[in-house]
């Protein structure tokens, strides 16, 4: 828990200066694709979340795998160089904390506030608007949704904006079940 904490202070610092540097030298756009797409591809790919999280890869090979992405990829020089920089620091490990407080500050350059989406199942796009809705409606502002599918909550949905958690989740309703049970 304190290394969640530790790297979510660690993310918003280093999101703060590549959000500043982005717009300094005008490649924002640039580098928000980069990183989404970085996103994308650590969802999707075991290996790169365990190359993100292992301490048993050297901030090197985590360099040189981060430099090879970059380049298959195509990503902004910024990009590029703030990975590098990521990896000489061994701060890979901060990389999708880094990545949430990017898309924060995006949504909010916007006007929008971003909002992660946990379901145990893909939402349809009619349940997306149906979401959008209700968070534009309940928030007052316009919602940038990101979905995440873990079918370990077994049904619902968790809303993550900001540093707020709704919680609606099968999971939890059983597991707060569990505890009145075990209490009465």
């Amino acid at each position: 828990m304190a290394d969640d904490s530790r790297n979510a202070d660690v993310g918003s610092r280093y999101a703060q200066a590549l959000f500043e540097l982005a717009e300094a030298a005008g490649s924002f756009a640039a580098v928000e694709a980069d990183l989404k797409s970085l996103k994308a591809a650590r969802a999707d790919s075991l290996d790169l979340r365990r190359l993100v999280a292992s301490p048993a890869f050297s901030a090197a090979d985590k360099g040189k795998a981060f430099a090879a992405i970059a380049d298959k990829a195509r990503f902004s020089p910024l990009t590029k160089k703030f990975l590098g920089l990521l990896a000489a620091n061994n701060r890979i490990s901060a990389l999708p904390a880094i990545t949430t407080a990017f898309e924060a500050m995006a949504a909010a350059r916007r006007g929008a506030v971003a909002a992660e989406v946990t379901t145990a199942v893909a939402l349809t796009p009619a349940q997306s608007k149906g979401v959008a809705a209700a968070l534009r409606q309940s928030l007052g502002q316009e919602p940038e949704l990101t979905t995440r599918v873990d079918p370990s909550i077994l049904g619902g949905l968790k809303v993550r904006v900001g540093s707020r958690l709704f919680d609606a989740s099968l999971r939890s309703k059983l597991d707060s079940l569990k505890f009145a049970l075990k209490r009465a």
